[in-house]
């Protein structure tokens, strides 16, 4: 098979990944691929096309994430902040983890600043971060 196609097969591979992940990454390194493809093309060494391939990722690699460097300000908030959930116990009062109910299940929470609560008071989901929410006492605004 020749080179240019495995190029291009990986890179169409790649794409469609992206498709099911939607992080911008892989469709760079998809592109670097074609780029490495276009290199096979036209009959350059393997050397050159994996250098072609490496650059094109680099640069592209460096732009997405300039692009959502800078546009983190104007991301959607997180759908489950502002949200009311109960606390439960307190898991390490001093680190702030707390055991908290919220959409009827028991979540491991970060509590942001130090209070004394009681089992059933309310707390705000400020973000959640993995299976971990991070929430306050006063409600955000």
């Amino acid at each position: 098979m020749e080179h240019y196609l495995v190029w291009l097969l990986i890179g169409m591979t790649l794409v469609i990944v992206e498709l099911l992940t939607g992080t911008f990454y892989l469709l760079v390194l998809g592109i670097a691929c074609f780029g490495g493809s276009a290199s096979a093309f036209f009959g350059h060494t393997f050397g050159t096309q994996a250098i072609v391939a490496g650059c094109v990722a680099a640069l592209g690699v460096v732009l997405v994430h300039a692009y959502r460097a800078r546009n983190a300000a104007r991301q959607m908030a997180p759908i489950d902040a502002g949200m009311p959930a109960n606390f439960e116990s307190w898991i390490d009062k001093s680190a702030g983890l707390a055991r908290v109910r919220y959409r009827g299940a028991a979540w491991d929470a970060r509590i942001e600043e130090s209070a004394s609560l009681e089992p059933g008071s309310l707390v705000y989901v400020v973000a959640a971060n993995g299976n971990t929410l991070k929430v306050t006492v006063k409600r955000p605004a």
